[in-house]
């Protein structure tokens, strides 16, 4: 997939936007044990790459099992400040967190739960970024959905359900698709300085 379309406003910061479960840290279905924690390998590299270069670093889950009552918003938040401190370990963090406690089936539809682009639009206004300068990078086809909704460039990553997602076809066509967040962190690297040094010829 091509570049961020260029003549968006270049004052507005860029992102990179992180599904959590399947991309970040390893799948675990409801996650609500801080000690089921673990970093995909490279990912937190991944991170310190990305903000060497200037980009903001957003993470966007949906956490549906809130909802359905398999944890509590403290277990989400108990999970969540496990994976700071597993950051700040590896000299990585976080500008946002953002998540989704709904489910359509329990509490009705609601405009932040992915595909929708409410997380991802919220984060962009609060942190002055611009969508269109930015990227989603996730495991499933919700993921790519709520990018493309937001604007954002989408990238499908192998980890997690990325394989599966990928097998199960019905993507947009030309999307990326990388093994991992690293292979993702790489492709937004090159694609952003191939893309500046055509701006300067």
């Amino acid at each position: 997939m091509s570049a961020p379309a260029t003549g968006v406003d270049a004052r507005l910061e860029r992102a990179v936007f992180i599904d959590r479960d399947g991309t970040l840290i390893e799948e675990r279905h409801y996650l609500a044990d801080p000690g089921g924690v673990e970093l995909i390998a490279g990912s937190a590299a991944a991170l310190r790459r990305l903000r060497r270069h200037g980009w903001r670093i957003v993470v966007v889950t949906n956490q549906s099992g809130i909802a359905r009552g398999r944890l509590s918003v403290d277990d989400y938040h108990a999970v969540a400040a496990r994976l700071d401190a597993l950051l700040a370990a590896e000299g990585a963090w976080l500008d946002a967190t953002c998540y989704c406690p709904h489910h359509p089936d329990v509490t009705g539809p609601c405009g932040c739960r992915k595909p929708a682009p409410g997380l991802l639009l919220a984060a962009a206004r609060s942190l002055g970024v611009g969508p269109a300068r930015s990227y989603m990078v996730g495991d499933k086809a919700s993921d790519v959905g709520a990018g493309l909704a937001a604007g954002a460039t989408p990238i499908l990553v192998r980890s997690g359900y990325g394989r599966a997602t990928e097998g199960e076809g019905g993507l947009v066509e030309g999307l990326t698709v990388v093994d991992s967040l690293v292979e993702a962190a790489d492709w937004i690297l090159a694609v952003e300085s191939n893309s500046q040094s055509g701006a300067a010829r």
